[in-house]
């Protein structure tokens, strides 16, 4: 009887937590705490450029909203007039020495308008924000998962490498043997099953260091520390209930109308929309207010002369209307309904998207049921029955390995099933991201809008 069949019950009973063990030991408290995938996430939020620029980008549009609020600086003129060629100042009557201060108001309700625009520009940015964390979570997921699949898959075929490693000594030892069973055919196939595991454990390490090297991008050096032996968890209450059916499709349709890109995009209009009030405030004229003294020096005769005073005021006429404020106008409206256009897109992509993943975790889950009820365990007793009777000389060598063989493929394409769920999840989690923050901009200036 092989000496590998106590060990092979011993991978099998313990699972994978159980062989991790068995290869590397108990770890000690004085290790590295395990990478879980929620530190990846909180590592990846921590690390992101994009989220403190977005925190600049809405800094910068609340302070340009206080300065689009404001008047334009007056402006001051320093001036001599009417001073004839002989520069004798006190020759004509009409030369002064003038200060004029002249101020510009903007048309309409510009101010106004402009102010709550870059308001609801900044609006924008928390959503946007909020998008960004649930994309960098889903993304950071689905690498973390790819580099778990990996790493364990790894170590089941370790755990039966080390069974055929020991196969291999004891079909040698028969073979060897004059009592032996063991055909050359039996030594030759034990080998060759020995490369083969070599060659997939040699691909399954490209795949985890590639998965890990797209996850530096995110967790930087944390991404090569040990990972949590357990599979994360990802299942939600919003996931529960789009595999049950209680999210019909006017139900999945009212969810995407809170994600957090479509309540961006619902700012972008709203500021857009502002825009085409902005274009029609350009109907109206603007006004510009001027004050002058000046001052007038003695005559030739010695006579004081008055100073004076001139007050004026500009506005602007807006005669030819049709190919500047109209062509203005009915640009912003385009423009609002072409954003209004990107967002249904959003909406209906999204309910795709939703719909698609539920299929797909539907299936999912009725494969791993599968699995874990009929296939890995039925899969187990043919392994051990293949090997009962080989080793009871009613059996062949070729189909105990290939029963070993198969039974190792169940178990990496039952995890394979684990992990791909998880990352469906992940995406079914993003898909039903909800954003904490107010859906309608700053309240102080709402009324701007209708003044």
């Amino acid at each position: 009887m092989f000496s590998y069949r106590f060990f092979c019950e011993r991978v099998v009973g313990l699972g994978l937590l159980g062989t991790l063990i068995a290869l590397f030991g108990q770890p000690s408290l004085a290790e590295s705490t395990p990478l879980t995938l929620e530190r990846a996430v909180t590592l990846a939020f921590e690390a992101d450029p994009w989220l403190d620029g977005s925190q600049q980008t809405q800094f910068a549009l609340m302070e340009e909203a206080i300065a689009a609020d404001s008047l334009p600086d007056p402006q001051l003129s320093l001036l001599t007039q009417n001073v004839p060629t002989s520069f004798d100042v006190n020759q004509e009557n009409m030369t002064q020495m003038a200060i004029a201060v002249s101020q510009q108001f903007p048309r309409g309700r510009s101010r106004a308008l402009s102010r709550l625009q870059k308001e609801t520009m900044a609006a924008m940015e928390p959503m946007r924000r909020a998008e960004r964390r649930a994309s960098l979570r889903a993304m950071v997921s689905h690498l973390y998962l790819d580099a778990y699949l990996a790493l364990a898959s790894r170590l089941l075929i370790e755990a039966d490498r080390t069974l055929f490693s020991q196969l291999v000594d004891a079909a040698e030892a028969q073979y060897t043997s004059a009592s032996g069973r063991a055909r050359q055919q039996d030594l030759i196939r034990a080998q060759l099953e020995l490369i083969l595991l070599e060659d997939r454990l040699t691909v399954l390490v490209q795949r985890q260091e590639v998965a890990q090297q797209q996850l530096t991008e995110f967790t930087a050096a944390a991404a090569y520390m040990p990972f949590e032996p357990q599979l994360p968890d990802l299942m939600t209450d919003g996931a529960r209930r789009l595999i049950t059916g209680q999210a019909t499709p006017p139900v999945l349709y009212s969810q995407m109308e809170k994600h957090p890109a479509v309540l961006a995009i619902d700012r972008r209009i709203e500021s857009v929309a502002i825009g085409i009030d902005l274009a029609r405030q350009k109907y109206r004229p603007g006004f510009g207010l001027r004050a002058q003294y000046g001052y007038r020096a003695e005559d030739t005769d010695g006579q004081s002369r008055d100073d004076l005073i001139s007050l004026g005021l500009t506005f602007d006429l807006p005669l030819f209307r049709h190919n500047r404020q109209d062509r203005e106008v009915s640009a912003a409206v385009a423009r609002e309904a072409a954003v209004r256009t990107d967002r249904a897109l959003l909406v209906r992509d999204l309910v795709s998207q939703l719909d698609a993943m539920r299929a797909d975790l539907i299936r999912l889950d009725q494969r791993r049921t599968l699995y874990q009820e009929r296939l890995l365990p039925q899969m187990s007793q043919q392994s051990e029955a293949s090997l009962v009777a080989y080793n009871n000389a009613d059996g062949d060598f070729s189909e105990a390995v290939r029963a070993r063989i198969a039974e190792l493929d169940a178990k990496i394409d039952a995890l394979a099933i684990d992990v791909a769920r998880e990352q469906t999840l992940a995406r079914i989690n993003y898909l039903l991201t909800r954003s904490n923050s107010s859906s309608s901009p700053v309240s102080l200036s709402e009324g701007a809008r209708h003044d």
